[in-house]
């Protein structure tokens, strides 16, 4: 019974021979269609060269621009026992890109050689690609024997340089092949040329191979890839890429650390119940509770959480001409997540032929380097030697993928000096000396709705009743707190993340919080709410674009509509009003009396000495 299909790629230097190895494979193996070989007979005869199997890539070339039998990416062919695929790589830029991002997992790979030339830096490079691509099931064809005579001392020569550099990156090749792909020989039959070679053909080495198993039994990660609502149910999907999970299991989310329990497995095509599934499945969950979960976060159980950092040392491969330099930001890509990175520091860059490393300051077009990256938010991840699917990643600088790495160490933000010291006076002893319970009140709306001047009035009634209260204003904090931010959308979102920080840290003081920041995202807010927890409370502050415009306070939005200010929410950037908040506040019907009375009750129902009654927070919606 034939195997499951098997992944291969096929890289090595471009003049040694590789296009005429994929081109006798296909031959020697039947799965070339009707009449190709005739067609590269004439193809060969009107170039006035000799017949060449390499031609073979230029004819289904040909029809994969008229998108015929061969897709883009792909060349099929089988064995009696198995279907294969090449990932077909015509250079490593197009190899990496579609290896870190998932487009195409290799299972195996062949490194092919010119027994004359032997291994060259890009033979070398290559052999890198596939140790940093994680690829551990690789055999050497050392082509081009017939211009050696067959020569077996030339043969030893080559494997055993190239085996010795192949063990310095910790893979052992499975075989080290002599062929002739021109001629034929050893890729489907023995050659009687090589009589003094004992071991596996091309083709045997192949079967050989097994496609990749993740074991069930190593953590859980399920990167998430999106969050459906195809009805009243809120569907987590993603592929589990290691460990296994049950209906019943609690999970986290990293690396925001909300926790819920899984109530359902959705399966696509799949009528039975689902209970459980593991690695490389592609899944959806329910939980028992609404968590905020986004695509990039990453599930697990509790007991084996991926690292927590912003500090963190690769080792890349840099694909382009521009070098990377230090303070340069990138997009970090690993799993489902994209993170904006900055260089901190090149280690050092590794020499590709002996291995050896020197210090610098830069990484120039095909090096390797040990590099460190730095994220203003944190990053959930692992070591590529504990579980490459979510230690290996890409980096991307605007639209092109530019470097692949591996996560090699990581300052774990948990660990890293840092231990949390427990306060000796509690939350309620706090509640009962103020009189009211600690909490952040996160006034959201578009400039104009009214939201600071609601806050001063808050913040004014409150004190002269004598709660503790404190009001971060969003123009105020960026006087100070979170001076060195702009406008970009990373720093938009780190601007709300120190607030809601700060704001957290006021509260578990005791304090009300009144933050009143624009805040037009919900993704930013959700962030905020999960930093604040179950004290957070949304309060939209509601008013119409055009009662917003007619107000303008600052003339923000006549300048916007001048062009003079970029990405104004509500003129040239969205807002999005809350979906749920706790509490909305029509300021374009209510006075400001009226207002502020709202704002107060609902203040006094969930913060106030009825709550400390109690013992829990109401929900009060206008």
């Amino acid at each position: 019974m034939p195997h499951s299909q098997l992944r291969i790629v096929i890289v090595g230097h471009v003049d040694h021979g590789k296009s005429t190895l994929i081109g006798r494979l296909l031959n020697d193996t039947g799965s070339l269609p009707d009449g190709k070989v005739e067609q590269v007979r004439e193809m060969s005869r009107k170039r006035g060269m000799p017949f060449e199997w390499a031609f073979v890539m230029d004819a289904l070339q040909a029809e994969r621009d008229q998108g015929i039998t061969i897709d883009t990416t792909q060349i099929h062919f089988k064995t009696a026992q198995r279907p294969y695929v090449i990932i077909d790589a015509p250079g490593h830029t197009e190899f990496l890109k579609n290896m870190v991002t998932g487009a195409s997992q290799a299972d195996a790979a062949l490194l092919v050689i010119d027994a004359d030339e032997g291994a060259l830096e890009q033979s070398r490079r290559h052999a890198f690609l596939l140790h940093l691509l994680g690829v551990r099931q690789v055999a050497v064809v050392v082509n081009k024997m017939d211009k050696v005579e067959f020569s077996s001392r030339r043969y030893e020569v080559v494997a055993q340089e190239i085996k010795e550099y192949l063990a310095e990156l910790g893979l052992q090749p499975k075989a080290v092949i002599p062929v002739s792909a021109r001629n034929g020989d050893n890729i489907v039959s023995r050659s009687e040329q090589a009589d003094w070679y004992l071991g596996p053909t091309v083709i045997e080495q192949l079967d050989a191979f097994r496609p990749q198993q993740v074991s069930p039994d190593q953590p859980l990660r399920l990167p998430l890839q999106d969050v459906y609502k195809p009805d009243d149910r809120r569907i987590l999907a993603g592929r589990i890429e290691s460990g296994r999970l049950r209906v019943g299991d609690t999970l986290r989310f990293s690396p925001t650390g909300a926790s819920a329990t899984v109530v359902s497995i959705e399966a696509w095509n799949h009528p039975e119940t689902v209970l459980s599934a593991q690695a490389g499945q592609s899944i959806g969950i329910t939980l028992d509770k609404r968590i905020f979960a986004e695509r990039g976060h990453i599930a697990h159980h509790e007991a084996d959480a991926p690292i927590l950092g912003h500090r963190l040392s690769v080792r890349l491969f840099w694909l382009v001409s521009e070098p990377l330099v230090v303070g340069k930001t990138y997009t970090l890509k690993i799993a489902s997540a994209e993170h904006r990175v900055t260089v901190e520091q090149v280690t050092a860059v590794i020499d590709v032929e002996d291995l050896s490393s020197t210090p610098g300051k830069s990484v120039h077009r095909n090096e390797v380097a040990e590099v460190v990256l730095r994220s203003r938010s944190p990053i959930a991840l692992d070591l590529a030697s504990d579980l490459p699917r979510t230690g290996r990643g890409a980096l991307i600088d605007g639209n092109d993928v530019v470097g692949g790495c591996l996560v090699v160490e990581i300052e774990d933000a948990a660990a890293a000096n840092i231990t949390e010291v427990s306060h000796t006076v509690s939350l309620e002893e706090r509640s009962q000396a103020n009189g009211h319970q600690g909490g952040i009140v996160w006034l959201t709306g578009l400039s104009g709705a009214g939201k600071s001047t609601l806050a001063m009035a808050l913040e004014r009634a409150l004190f002269d009743r004598g709660w503790q209260t404190f009001v971060l204003d969003g123009d105020n904090v960026r006087n100070g707190l979170n001076a060195g931010l702009g406008f970009s959308a990373d720093d938009r979102a780190e601007n709300i993340r120190r607030v809601a920080e700060t704001a957290k840290l006021f509260a578990d003081a005791g304090m009300v919080v009144i933050a009143s920041l624009i805040s037009p995202l919900k993704a930013d807010r959700a962030r905020a709410r999960v930093i604040g927890g179950e004290r957070f409370h949304e309060v939209h502050v509601a008013a119409d674009l055009a009662t917003c415009e007619d107000r303008d306070p600052k003339g923000l939005y006549r300048k916007a509509r001048a062009g003079e200010i970029a990405e104004f929410t509500g003129i040239s950037a969205p807002y999005e009003a809350p979906d749920q908040p706790e509490l909305v506040i029509d300021t374009d019907t209510l006075s400001r009396s009226e207002a502020l009375a709202r704002l107060l009750d609902y203040v006094d129902e969930t913060l106030g000495k009825n709550s400390l009654k109690s013992g829990k927070e109401l929900t009060y919606v206008i």
